[in-house]
């Protein structure tokens, strides 16, 4: 049978139902009303607020409507006829069940199921398909018919449920994709620019090197090269040698802090998920995240003008252990040396001194996170005028860039950056002006 033929075949079982069923013409104009308002209501609260005012404006009938909540993983109370009695649990005797049955206390519950086939693209796990329950309380006992007709009501607010949570996560995955994309341009793109300099770099020396080989064989096979000569072209090559052995190292740093900002943001994972996915692991921070990324930036610093303190020092190394994903982290650092490089000012210190530097640290902070819950701050720290207190409150948000700033390059994408990366590991994100400049910091649990 073609698809166009089971369609018609099932259009044809659907006017033999709607006979069977015998809607009255207040229960069809129940239906009509839900739908057409389902189609209005964009907000979900509002849609919630709708399947209880059905039964309550056309049956004089009070409702609630549960619906589970991913984050609790229970049953929550969305929406209710009755007055103050929000975000509660279900009572006990307020289960899912394979059919519509009444409680002792003369309520009628229905379970509100998903679209079975499509139970495996909700943005959470459930169980058994149930999405949520519906509890009616009507005046008396339901007679037969109104049970059939509120049991395919609440069919409709399963399926329209579903639909919405299929939506809205499609429009979050998407929403990622571009804050991913926009990741990889800011992250990987752009920083990816350095290999032309160091390749350019490499075939000046190599060039270099050609021209001396060329120059040593005329010169010798004339006869022309003394032992001086042969000094001076042997302290030449070494030379050119030492500088392709730095050009070498820096492009294989590059390459490998490329290759990590790849493998961190190219992960399968993460397009599947639609969010950002950890692969966690234990690691020195100083060591294998701070380091290697203030390496990257040292030359820039230094051709700014900007010093470098180092906090870190002294600090045992046991102290900086921590689990976080180590190309998530790196690329968080990456981002706070890379606006530094842009922001960092001189400024005048209490001894008159002009100073022009950055700082980098951390601190245990005892039970910031709850009792026995210690976090540790990370922060950068760069000379400079404060951030305008009009900016500071948006400072983490996607595109957003202070007045202060537009004559810089960038995207405003960094420090958001920063903030995602830093949330999925459960922390928290921050900035405070300090004595001399501004401090950028975030907290992970310890």
């Amino acid at each position: 049978m073609s698809d166009q033929d089971y369609i018609y075949k099932r259009i044809e079982g659907k006017k033999f139902d709607y006979l069977d069923y015998n809607f009255t013409q207040t229960e069809n104009s129940a239906f009509k009303s839900f739908f057409d308002l389902a189609q209005e209501f964009d907000n979900i609260d509002d849609f919630y607020n709708l399947c209880v005012a059905i039964p309550k404006s056309f049956f004089n009938v009070e409702a609630r409507l549960y619906i589970v909540d991913p984050k609790l993983n229970s049953m929550t109370l969305v929406s209710t006829t009755h007055e103050g009695d929000l975000h509660t649990l279900p009572p006990d005797d307020v289960k899912p069940g394979d059919w519509p049955y009444y409680t002792d206390r003369k309520s009628f519950v229905l379970t509100i199921r998903g679209k079975e086939p499509l139970i495996d693209q909700l943005p959470f796990d459930i169980q058994d398909d149930v999405l949520g329950l519906f509890e009616l309380f009507p005046p008396g006992k339901l007679g037969e018919h109104q049970e059939l007709f509120f049991q395919k009501y609440a069919n409709r607010i399963g399926f329209n449920i579903h639909n919405r949570l299929l939506v809205e996560k499609n429009v979050e995955h998407l929403r990622f994709i571009r804050s991913l994309v926009a990741d990889i341009e800011h992250n990987i793109i752009v920083p990816n620019m350095v290999y032309k300099l160091f390749l350019r770099g490499l075939r000046r020396k190599i060039m270099k090197n050609m021209e001396m080989e060329k120059l040593f064989a005329e010169k010798s096979a004339a006869g022309q090269c003394d032992e001086t000569c042969m000094k001076n072209f042997l302290k030449d090559f070494a030379d050119i040698n030492q500088g392709l052995t730095i050009e070498l190292e820096n492009i294989e740093k590059h390459y490998r802090n490329m290759s990590l900002f790849i493998e961190t943001l190219f992960r399968k994972s993460h397009f599947d998920q639609g969010h950002l996915t950890l692969r966690t692991k234990p690691c020195n921070m100083l060591k294998d995240v701070v380091q290697p990324q203030l390496e990257r930036y040292i030359g820039q610093f230094q051709k700014m003008g900007i010093s470098v303190e180092d906090r870190f020092s002294g600090i045992p190394d046991a102290e900086i252990i921590t689990v976080v994903d180590v190309g998530l982290m790196a690329q968080v650092y990456a981002n706070l040396f890379s606006n530094a490089v842009k922001y960092t000012q001189a400024v005048t210190s209490n001894t008159g001194e002009t100073v022009k530097y950055i700082s980098y640290g951390h601190e245990i902070i005892k039970d910031y996170f709850g009792p026995g819950k210690d976090g540790v701050k990370f922060n950068v720290f760069s000379t400079g005028p404060h951030v305008s207190t009009e900016d500071r409150d948006n400072l983490f948000e996607d595109g957003y860039r202070g007045a202060n700033i537009s004559s810089q390059p960038g995207t405003g994408h960094g420090l958001s950056f920063i903030k995602n990366a830093v949330e999925i590991h459960g922390g928290v994100v921050g900035y405070e002006p300090t004595q001399y400049g501004n401090n950028f910091y975030f907290i992970l649990p310890k």
